[in-house]
């Protein structure tokens, strides 16, 4: 690690930061409040926990819009005369970094959410991470989402029996007012997103409704994986490394109909596992070449 660097990797359920030699857990991103001034409160309070001043902050954001990815707005909020330099990219970015390093592949981070990101010799493709409402497909909302409509389906009759049914009825007991109830609550994403486990543990005791989900969202990331490689392949021979992370593929069963559909696949890939995590990557942006396929992608202000 170069020193010097106070390497932030910002979630909303958590915030890391690699500084001064010590790891370091901040509240999550709040996304009603501005980015920036986040950010800035986060290096101020790792410097002045560690004791250790910052020559650079590097920052993997998770959702980071295109309005927002603004280095230098941030090394101005951070106002620190010690601080010569900021990096600023989005979290895929920091999640590939961390996962393959300078490797040629795709990594499909899924945990509540899911995003793809995948680096070819000189392009870059990321697929989905367009948020509950218009994607994340094989994430654990979207799992919970298909519980959910599985349960609802079951009590009209226009379903299968499945075990998820009385997963939900511990939640609300009276399933004709848990629409009420879940449109109503503040938190009604994370709540949809929190039936993924019980899917993941119901599939793996042979439910068929759960292990139907759970096989078709595996399906749906290594889909979301050969269409990130398919736009940066340069030719019909170049190999790519394949890398999965995230709470959703501690589902077995999962990550085998996800393995299954990428050693099915066309294209010449491996699964390999992750040399790192978004922190590493957040760490590496410091470091990251000019020329690098992801350069691109990345705001960089010095001062």
């Amino acid at each position: 690690m170069t020193p010097g660097v106070l390497a932030i990797d910002a979630g909303q359920t958590g915030i890391k930061v690699r500084h001064g030699g010590h790891d370091i857990v901040f509240p999550g991103i709040r996304t009603d409040e501005p980015l920036l001034p986040q950010l800035a409160a986060v290096a101020h309070g790792a410097v002045a926990r560690t004791g250790a001043p910052a020559w650079a902050v590097t920052a993997g954001v998770s959702g980071l819009t295109t309005r927002e990815a603004d280095a230098a707005a941030l090394l101005a909020r951070i106002d620190d005369a010690a601080v010569h330099e900021v990096v600023l990219a989005h979290d895929s970015t920091t999640s590939f970094l961390g996962a393959l390093a300078d490797g040629r592949g795709a990594v499909v981070a899924a945990g509540g959410g899911v995003v793809t990101l995948a680096v070819g010799r000189d392009r870059v493709a990321r697929v989905d991470g367009w948020g509950y409402l218009m994607g994340d497909a094989g994430s654990g909302y979207w799992i919970g989402r298909e519980a959910l409509d599985a349960v609802m389906r079951e009590y009209d009759g226009r379903g299968p029996a499945t075990a998820l049914t009385a997963v939900a009825r511990e939640r609300w007991p009276d399933l004709a007012e848990a629409y009420i109830s879940l449109q109503s609550a503040d938190d009604r994403v994370s709540i949809i997103a929190s039936f993924a486990e019980p899917v993941a543990r119901l599939a793996t005791d042979g439910d068929a409704v759960s292990q139907n989900i759970t096989v078709r969202a595996g399906g749906e990331l290594a889909h979301s994986v050969e269409s990130a490689l398919r736009r940066v392949r340069s030719d019909p021979d170049e190999h790519f490394s394949v890398c999965s992370i995230g709470g959703v593929f501690r589902s077995p069963q999962l990550r085998e109909a996800f393995a299954s559909h990428i050693a099915a696949s066309e294209l010449d890939v491996a699964l390999v596992e992750p040399l790192g995590h978004g922190i590493d990557g957040a760490v590496a942006l410091a470091d990251l070449a000019p020329g690098h396929p992801l350069a691109a992608a990345v705001s960089i202000a010095r001062a």
